[in-house]
């Protein structure tokens, strides 16, 4: 079973900037693909970043593309959300979670293991 434990949410002003981590437990973490993924208060859970086995191949959704940039460190087995000009939109629990085939997706139920999630809150 694969941990995920997301850090570096919380409070900013519109405008302002984050950085998600993401450390994974195992060793082969270079051979798995990984996704952002974020929920709000009443709403589904929507696909946010993804990145490939090769870093190279990257993916966003329309609502964040030029904004937020995916990256990994295969090295320290992580994974980072770095989070730019935030707007309230962007307001919800982000989790990150891990594909161990390889395989990249926007879909949810294509993943196999999720973080606990963590909060990000941007103001007006």
């Amino acid at each position: 079973q694969v941990q995920l434990v997301e850090s570096g949410g919380g409070l900013v002003q519109a405008g302002g900037s984050l950085r998600l981590s993401c450390a994974a437990s195992e060793r082969t973490f270079s051979s798995y693909s990984m996704g952002w993924f974020r929920q709000a208060p009443g709403k589904d859970r929507e696909f946010v970043a993804r990145i490939g086995v090769r870093s190279g191949i990257t993916d966003y959704a329309d609502s964040v593309k030029g904004r937020f940039t995916i990256s990994r460190d295969n090295a320290n087995n992580t994974v980072y959300l770095q989070m730019n000009k935030l707007k309230p939109e962007d307001t919800a629990v982000y989790y990150c979670t891990v594909n161990i085939f390889g395989r990249t997706t926007r879909r949810a139920q294509d993943y196999d293991y999720w973080g606990q999630g963590t909060q990000v809150t941007v103001s007006s």
